[in-house]
């Protein structure tokens, strides 16, 4: 068994910073990577919406969050290991060891200590941090798409919170709501 834990949102100036975390059986390997299991990045919204169900199947998958207070509160680094940790935590069994992508060691704020190993580029790597990774790009897609229903203005269901030019213009325009990372938008603005 392998598990892979990754994170998704940490750019963005909009919503939660979502983890995911995976654990591969030994026997369903080979299965994954003739699905095409890989990088989040590297795969169209269909792609990752049907390897979503398939990782689903047949893996422990687990999701953790970091709210826009806590990025705001923590820094979006610390605020992404938390999510990290919350994402491990929501395995069915605990890990006896990790695979986490990038160079930042977990803090274990929430978890009891486990062996783990950073790994940058991990999601090219690993296939349980490319595993992890399309779960939590996933999940926190359709979160976005589904709070772009509450802020209309912000072209939620195109950017999924990142800074396009559309949405830096709505928030030129509109101002900062509630669930946009202030720290980041200040910045933004302030700039302009």
């Amino acid at each position: 068994m392998e598990t892979g834990v990754d994170e998704v949102g940490r750019g963005a100036i909009f919503g939660v910073v979502v983890a995911g975390a995976v654990t591969i059986p030994d026997h369903q390997f080979d299965y994954l990577k003739s699905m095409g299991v890989k990088d989040s990045k590297k795969l169209s919204p269909n792609q990752r919406a049907k390897l979503d169900r398939v990782i689903r199947a047949v893996a422990d998958c687990g999701i953790g969050l970091a709210t826009v207070a806590e990025i705001e509160e923590l820094n979006i680094l610390n605020a992404s290991l938390l999510a990290m940790e919350r994402a491990i935590a929501q395995l069915n069994t605990f890990p006896a060891h990790c695979f986490i992508d990038g160079n930042q060691r977990l803090k274990f704020q929430e978890i009891p200590m486990i062996p783990h190993t950073t790994v940058i580029k991990g999601d090219s790597i690993y296939l349980s941090i490319a595993a992890a990774s399309i779960i939590a790009k996933v999940w926190r897609d359709r979160l976005i798409t589904e709070l772009a229903q509450e802020y209309p203005k912000y072209d939620l269901a195109r950017n999924k919170g990142y800074a396009t030019q559309r949405h830096r213009d709505a928030l030129s325009i509109y101002g900062i709501t509630n669930l946009h990372r202030q720290s980041f938008c200040t910045n933004f603005l302030a700039a302009k």
